[in-house]
């Protein structure tokens, strides 16, 4: 990412097709969203007390009662409000756990932190401060040649989950592939920790109710082992930093006590003005109706034009798009490495991501891990299609 903002500063009159971003676009239905939730705070008797004072570490209460309210309703849960906590967004999330569950603990032991489909979100990787504890599973992958599509899949024979296991974490809809783990395989996962009463993680910053950035069909996955982690960055408030987990009360308890010494509590305003659009409801139409469908079709645009472009005879392979707002792109014994990729890629003046950050905690030599790209869906369509055009000049420039 530092390579990326030198490249953008000092580009000297280049315009630079920049694909890297995690921003999400700023749609004008979702501010709006924000701007009246905003209004409605300033003009309210609350706004003192929710700006001018501590709160509780464990969030903001009417926030916390419209989680649980429409929770309850929308899903059929017995949720409490001992069920939730509010974090300053949804990674510090999993930096508290993996401090509070993960690493070695008072008798020596090394409690893991494990990965069960890797790639996944390249953060996962600072989260721990004991580097050892974090172990990542390669995937199977399922692969069809003709249609140059593919999808990662856990690999439940390898996968180990024990008396060892701190915890369990993996994102779905996934940052950075869109892969979105089956009901089955969630519950599959779950079941085996639940037999060593090891906690799941589900990393939800892309998943219904809000953001709703899910493009095939899921359901949230709750259980007495299972913590439910949503942000809404991508639902459009990234600058206020807040996230929200849902899970047993006493791994609640657990990180809301990590969390009062690490920072006390998360930014009280962005809490008051997601209060209102969640508890109004307003927070999930806007994803379903205006969210979801932008992205969506932002990834139609890419694998149409990728489809057009792309060399036929080449072994690139899309990802499945089954959700978030990215693209993910392998290139199969692709004769450079991606580092090596991304820079002729940028004298296209085209910015992607390469794909080995977002393995962390994966052991051993896997040839894979730098033969894939993040692609971000936030560019215009126009951006995209000539972008796609220019990568596959790349591509067939490399194979060679």
């Amino acid at each position: 990412m530092k390579d990326i903002i030198e490249t953008l500063r000092f580009s000297q009159g280049r315009e630079f097709i920049n694909l890297s971003a995690g921003n999400p676009v700023i749609l004008p239905a979702v501010e709006q969203l924000w701007r009246e939730c905003t209004a409605e705070l300033l003009s309210s008797p609350e706004y003192g007390e929710v700006v001018c004072r501590y709160g509780s570490s464990q969030g903001y209460q009417p926030l916390i009662e419209a989680v649980v309210e429409r929770f309850n309703r929308r899903y059929g849960l017995q949720l409490t409000e001992r069920n939730v906590l509010v974090t300053p967004g949804s990674q510090s999330l999993y930096f508290l756990a993996a401090n509070a569950l993960g690493g070695y603990s008072t008798n020596g032991t090394l409690k893991q932190i494990v990965l069960p489909l890797s790639p996944d979100y390249t953060g996962y990787g600072g989260v721990t401060l004991i580097p050892e504890a974090l172990k990542a599973y390669r995937p199977r992958l399922d692969v069809d040649e003709s249609a140059h599509r593919f999808k990662y899949r856990p690999d439940f024979q390898q996968l180990e989950i024990d008396e060892t296991t701190g915890f369990v974490l993996f994102s779905r809809p996934c940052n950075p592939t869109g892969n979105v783990l089956t009901d089955e395989e969630v519950h599959k996962i779950a079941a085996i920790a639940s037999t060593h009463n090891v906690p799941v993680f589900v990393d939800s910053a892309y998943a219904p109710p809000f953001p709703c950035l899910n493009f095939t069909q899921m359901q949230p996955i709750f259980g007495d082992t299972i913590v439910h982690c949503m942000s809404l960055s991508k639902a459009g408030l990234p600058g206020e930093r807040v996230g929200i987990a849902i899970g047993p009360e006493a791994i609640i308890q657990a990180l809301e006590a990590f969390l009062t010494n690490l920072c006390l509590h998360s930014s009280r305003y962005g809490q008051a003005i997601a209060a209102r659009a969640i508890r109004s409801g307003r927070l999930e139409t806007i994803s379903e109706t205006i969210i979801r469908p932008y992205y969506q079709q932002k990834f139609t645009v890419l694998e149409t034009a990728l489809d057009a472009a792309m060399p036929a005879d080449r072994p690139w392979y899309l990802h499945r798009g089954e959700g978030a707002i990215f693209a993910w792109l392998w290139l199969k014994d692709l004769p450079i490495t991606d580092q090596e990729f991304y820079q002729r890629v940028k004298e296209k003046d085209v910015i992607i991501v390469p794909g080995s950050p977002f393995f962390p905690g994966l052991e051993g030599d896997w040839k894979h891990t730098r033969e894939c790209f993040r692609i971000s869906l936030t560019a215009s369509d126009e951006a995209l299609r000539t972008a796609m055009y220019r990568l596959a000049e790349v591509v067939t420039q490399v194979y060679d």
